[in-house]
């Protein structure tokens, strides 16, 4: 993603420039989940490129029973970049999961869901490509706590802006956004600017396109980046990529990222509404 040659000698050549020492492959679930797997980078040479790594498909919810569980990873050398958090230098693929006995893709990578519903469009005629752009919404926790026990059961979020933080016993808690009115205020009302930044410098090094960022409508850390629009199996990649940046970025400041629809009563939930032309 974060080169414009993409044939296998030219990801070979990228390694060698920059030292690789590891090769991480992605790959979806059904629920939307992002894995990875880890490989020596001496693993990898220009015949992976059709000859793929070996993976246990019975082991990723929603896929193969075990005994037919034998996949085949397939790196889509188009989506190369280095990890921007790994210590080792990483080089990052997505992979197109594959049945080794027919050699066809399988028909429940979410990928390849999304690659088949453009080849569709194509053959109908109607249009060669169709462009999507997402705008993700999320929440930045400061504390996540929860657990469910025989005899009780419980969650627990907090975020340092939030309004319900404004009555603790310790100066200085103003500028906390009140409830439903954390649209676009300037800092230090918006106490994740430099935060939101950072974020996006690193999808940048990652080859995305940000068209912006901003604070969202609802207290306790709500925000959104925008990304530009792209093909549809483009724009999939980008939104995993997007979320494994944003996740990652806070936890190294101990926060946590959570893009679930509704985790504050009574104030805007999160959505990801999707331009279509």
């Amino acid at each position: 993603m974060a080169d414009s040659k993409t044939d296998p000698k030219s990801v070979m050549e990228f390694v060698k420039k920059n030292g690789v020492k590891l090769l991480d492959l992605r790959f979806t679930d059904l629920p939307g989940l992002w894995h990875h797997v880890s490989y020596p980078i001496d693993q990898l040479s220009e015949d992976s490129f059709e000859e793929g790594f070996g993976m246990d498909g019975s082991s990723i919810r929603g896929w193969a029973a075990i005994h037919e569980s034998d996949m085949l990873l397939i790196p889509d050398a188009s989506t190369h970049m280095l990890d921007p958090f790994t210590e080792a230098p990483t080089l990052v693929m997505v992979a197109d999961v594959i049945d080794p006995v027919t050699k066809q893709r399988y028909d429940r990578d979410p990928r390849y869901i999304a690659r088949k519903a453009e080849m569709y469009l194509g053959s109908t005629g109607l249009a060669d490509t169709a462009y999507f752009g997402a705008e993700a919404e999320f929440f930045i926790f400061d504390n996540v706590r929860f657990d469910q026990r025989e005899q009780h059961g419980f969650y627990f979020i907090d975020a340092e802006e939030g309004r319900w933080n404004s009555g603790r016993v310790e100066n200085n808690l103003g500028y906390r956004p009140r409830y439903k009115e954390g649209y676009f205020p300037v800092p230090p009302t918006d106490h994740y600017q430099d935060l939101r930044s950072e974020m996006v410098m690193t999808m940048q090094s990652c080859g995305l396109e940000v068209e912006c960022h901003h604070h969202e409508v609802a207290t306790g850390g709500q925000t959104e980046i925008d990304l530009k629009f792209d093909s549809l199996v483009r724009s999939a990649d980008h939104m995993m990529l997007y979320k494994y940046v944003v996740k990652n970025v806070a936890n190294q400041y101990g926060k946590t990222v959570t893009f679930m629809p509704k985790p504050i009563f009574q104030d805007n939930g999160s959505g990801m509404h999707t331009h279509q032309s």
